[in-house]
């Protein structure tokens, strides 16, 4: 039997513990990128003619879905363990950077500081695709409920970067330099994440007793990119254990062969983040126009979007509320284009309070089908398989993702630069 170091057999407990833990990760995964789009306001007014809130999701998404796709291909041979640590510690050196880049300007405007904004934008995008494909794949051979948290602390990342954003435009609002003292208190606490997250999934993650059996298990099943993970996790195994197995049992499904089977899942994350991003947040920040609330008006709509999104991925925990029907998800997600007219003539007609509604019904929707559809995606492949299908819809995910940034343009035709 494989074992510990200290001799103790692998047991997969400490579950609670551990969806803790994958939540603190995926909120490390999108926290510094969210604090990016939440201050929206601050460089609205420090690039007033560069549309940054598109731009900046313009810049990073391509560098995310082309890191993604190299990945995805080589998944197979990848060491996971360095990926991810190569995500947060990427994070982290770009976090610090957008603190650093504004100090040494004095907070000031102008194209090479936004050239270097757009650059960190984009090494952004590098390090989600490490963190966030690594941690997907890793997770799609462990129990749903650990991808469920991961799920959910992305979601969260969102909602606590718009609550603080409103608490300190509320804070600062009638400072001199309000705008920028929030932002750099924002960059400060997305700094410090960044090095938390690191060093939580560098000593903590592997360690754990339900990621060390899950790891171990794929191990058997003839995953080459748990390795480190095991050896981080403190599990010996016998140097010539792979090699004593028949090779025949791990023979796998090509990456080719799991989309064909997998396509309609693919297309329903790819969908999902189609319909969102063309809204969110380009949309909302640009062209909602203007109410009583003022310049808070925009904020509110980002975080509503935030915190129903999050609300929407713990619905799918009550299991009659949990949607798993392959057909039914795809009705679901084709629904939601229905939103694009009713935005449409929200924003052309309606009040505040049916935008604010809407806004939340977006967040809501993204949030539970993103949960329903990466949960039941079929679990009896192998761990191998499972990784490389994981990978692949994290894939679909940023080209529905930058398709939907695109298509986001199309709401500024007409209305001049």
């Amino acid at each position: 039997m494989t074992t510990l170091e200290n001799g103790a057999p692998i047991k997969p407990g400490g579950k609670y513990t551990a969806m803790v833990v994958c939540w603190l990760l995926g909120n490390g995964c999108l926290y510094s990128w969210n604090t990016m789009l939440t201050i929206g306001d601050y460089y609205a007014e420090l690039f007033p003619r560069y549309h940054p809130a598109r731009v900046l999701t313009l810049v990073y998404e391509p560098f995310s879905l082309g890191t993604l796709a190299i990945l995805a291909y080589n998944e197979a041979n990848i060491n996971t363990r360095r990926r991810n640590l190569i995500g947060f510690v990427l994070f982290f050196i770009s976090s610090l950077l957008v603190l650093v880049l504004d100090l040494a300007t004095s907070g000031k405007g102008g194209i090479g500081t936004y050239i270097g904004i757009c650059a960190i934008s984009a090494a952004f995008g590098v390090a989600e695709a490490y963190a966030e494909g690594g941690m997907v794949g890793d997770l799609s051979f462990m129990c749903p409920e650990l991808m469920q948290s991961f799920l959910a602390g992305m979601a969260a990342s969102g909602a606590l970067t718009s609550a603080l954003r409103l608490i300190t435009k509320a804070a600062f609002e009638n400072s001199e330099n309000g705008l920028r003292k929030g932002a750099l208190l924002f960059f400060a606490l997305s700094t410090s994440l960044g090095f938390f997250c690191v060093l939580l999934y560098a000593f903590v993650f592997p360690k754990l007793p339900i990621v060390k059996y899950y790891h171990l298990k794929a191990a058997s099943e003839g995953s080459k990119t748990v390795s480190a993970d095991l050896a981080a996790g403190g599990i010996q195994t016998k140097p010539n254990q792979a090699a004593e197995t028949d090779t025949k049992q791990f023979e796998r499904l090509s990456n080719k062969q799991l989309f064909i089977q997998n396509i309609d899942y693919a297309f329903d994350v790819f969908l999902i983040y189609v319909l969102t991003l063309s809204i969110f947040p380009g949309f909302l920040y640009e062209d909602t126009g203007s109410h009583s609330l003022g310049t808070w008006y925009a904020l509110v709509l980002i975080a509503m979007y935030n915190a129903w999104d999050l609300i929407g991925r713990y619905i799918p925990l009550i299991e009659n509320l949990k949607l798993e029907s392959r057909k039914g998800l795809m009705i679901a997600i084709l629904s939601r284009f229905l939103l694009v007219p009713a935005f449409y003539f929200t924003a052309k007609y309606g009040d505040q309070g049916w935008m604010i509604t809407l806004t939340s019904f977006l967040g809501l929707t993204n949030g539970y089908l993103t949960v329903c559809v990466f949960t039941s995606v079929p679990k009896g492949y192998k761990g191998p398989e499972q990784n490389a299908l994981g990978n692949l819809l994290v894939l679909c995910l940023m080209g529905g993702i930058l398709t939907g940034i695109t298509l986001g343009w199309l709401w500024v035709i007409g209305k001049g630069w």
